[in-house]
């Protein structure tokens, strides 16, 4: 049995450059794992979840950046942390579903290692900033061997840590909307203790006008094998005025539209009725 304390051996690979890391992944693809902040690669290899070669980017320049304008919206590089989201007066103004899951994720730091990116990649439908990102309709931009491409984080998530990256890209960026007129946002989480992984949680991207909702993604995590968006409730709540008997009528919906489980941080009946709960308060909380 692997110890907790000891990592297997693996040999460190430390490019230089995007082109560099694009490279090896060519070369190592499936057998090497890449590593930003380091928080879940190296719990992975403690756990028996070791690759063969593990990829750092800690020496390639120019992705530690939270870039925005309100023209080109949100970019986020593939080294920027979750304290370096957090801190952002932009996100937290523009994006709140994303900056109170980024802020309150894990210790301070876990926050100052941890990277947003990573938190996508690592595919874990109890990811915060995950599930943050696929309500607001994050794009996740790659660098492979043919060049950039961009996949809307609706395409992303397959299953169980399982992604539509292919195993010679690099992900290098995310990027988010440029923030439009009565747009709102929202994200919250139930945990065992406060510095514990998610037991579920939810966000919530809305356009709201005159009190009737115009648009709605709602994405719920840790309830189904990936990070989901709850299409069904979406659609109840999409050209309704936001009210009681409305949000009566998407908790109740909720239900339908998620397999949750038994594991190590609850139970599957214990998820199956909080969720909807959880839907509305963030629901509530968004349109404020």
């Amino acid at each position: 049995m692997p110890s907790s304390r000891i990592l297997p051996e693996f040999e460190l690979l430390m490019p230089q450059s995007v082109e560099e890391a694009v490279k090896l992944l060519k070369k190592y693809k499936a057998k090497a794992s890449v590593m930003a902040g380091g928080t879940d690669v190296v719990v992975s290899g403690t756990q028996g979840f070791a690759t063969e070669a593990v990829i750092s980017l800690a020496k390639v320049p120019g992705l530690d950046y939270v870039k925005f304008s309100k023209s080109g919206g949100l970019k986020i590089g593939a080294l920027a942390t979750l304290q370096m989201v957090a801190d952002s007066a932009d996100v937290k103004k523009n994006y709140p579903a994303l900056y109170k899951s980024a802020a309150i994720n894990g210790t301070p730091q876990t926050r100052n290692m941890g990277t947003v990116v990573g938190n996508v990649m690592r595919a874990s439908p109890s990811g915060d900033c995950a599930c943050a990102l696929l309500a607001l309709g994050a794009k996740i931009v790659f660098q492979g061997p043919n060049g950039k491409r961009e996949i809307s984080i609706d395409e992303f998530f397959i299953d169980y840590k399982k992604t539509a990256r292919k195993a010679d890209e690099l992900a290098v960026e995310i990027k988010l909307p440029a923030p439009k007129t009565g747009v709102v946002s929202a994200f919250n989480r139930i945990t065992r203790t406060t510095l514990d992984l998610s037991k579920i949680n939810a966000a919530v991207c809305l356009t709201v006008s005159g009190g009737v909702c115009k648009s709605a993604r709602i994405a719920m995590g840790a309830v189904a094998p990936k990070t989901i968006r709850l299409i069904d409730s979406e659609d109840l709540l999409k050209g309704q005025k936001i009210s009681d008997a409305i949000l009566d009528a998407i908790s109740a919906s909720v239900g339908s539209q998620i397999s949750p489980i038994d594991d190590v941080r609850s139970t599957a009946e214990y998820r199956r009725e909080v969720s909807p709960v959880l839907v509305r308060r963030t629901i509530e909380e968004a349109i404020g």
